[in-house]
């Protein structure tokens, strides 16, 4: 009896420091099998069929569609160029995401406005849109390896320009991108934070928006992700499609290059 008494303490010992990751666990798997059940029948779909009529129809003041875009693997191309983006494009000089790249081909095709567009608040009439257009095409590339090119010097820049901001920290309480997304295992709630520094968590969350929120009934671009990061910052919002946005793209996908994008996915 004197020697179980020590044995049976031991091993309560040992079963109480086992239950936070015992919890923790569970918590995990939990969750994982949330999101799985989520991803039947994702109402992503809804707006993907909005995208490709979208795409496909003459609007604007040229009465022209979008069929000629250039998203950066020639006009008309869609399979295959999400994967691909950010990346520089030639008429512009400039290293674009898909968003800003719809705002040039949306203005130079169609005749609408850009700056207009790019005011507008999300959710809200060609930002409405432009949430159809985004889900359809980065659709057409899921299941792909993302590659973000880096051979153009403006690449290789904006990489840079991402890294700083990804760094940068500032606003009341001190944040930085890297202060949620700097390092392993973080969570808040029920939320995974993944480390967008390298894979699988930079492949994981760049690859996987845009993506219907299942909280607000939307469906979210990336550019609407980072908006909602600056916010979470306390920072100010940076303008839409603008240099600092696409930098952090930029940074992200880098990292994230080899992993598959499951965009549109869903989220909580």
């Amino acid at each position: 009896m004197t020697q179980a008494a020590p044995l049976a303490a031991a091993v309560l010992a040992a079963l109480c420091a086992a239950q936070p990751a015992m919890a923790q666990k569970s918590t995990a798997d939990g969750i994982a099998e949330y999101r799985e059940m989520l991803q039947d029948g994702n109402p992503a779909e809804l707006f993907e069929m909005k995208g490709e009529e979208l795409w496909k129809k003459k609007r604007g003041p040229n009465n022209a569609s979008l069929e000629r875009c250039d998203l950066g693997k020639g006009p008309g191309v869609v399979k295959g160029a999400f994967v691909e983006l950010p990346r520089h494009f030639a008429d512009t000089n400039k290293v674009q995401d898909l968003e800003s790249r719809l705002l040039t081909c949306m203005q130079t095709q169609q005749g609408l406005d850009a700056q207009k567009i790019a005011a507008t608040p999300f959710g809200k009439d060609e930002q409405k849109n432009m949430e159809g257009l985004v889900a359809w095409i980065s659709s057409q590339s899921k299941g792909m390896k993302l590659d973000i090119p880096q051979s153009h010097a403006k690449e290789r820049q904006m990489y840079e320009v991402g890294k700083r901001m990804f760094y940068l920290r500032g606003g009341p309480h001190d944040f930085a991108c890297a202060s949620c997304h700097g390092t392993d295992g973080k969570r808040i709630r029920m939320q995974d934070l993944p480390n967008l520094t390298k894979n699988p968590g930079a492949a994981e969350g760049f690859g996987s928006w845009p993506a219907y929120r299942v909280s607000s009934g939307e469906l979210w671009s990336m550019q609407r992700r980072l908006n909602d990061c600056f916010r979470q910052q306390r920072f100010p919002y940076p303008g839409y499609a603008s240099d600092v946005t696409v930098a952090l793209g930029v940074f992200m996908g880098v990292n994230g290059k080899g992993g598959m994008s499951t965009a549109p996915a869903i989220k909580r």
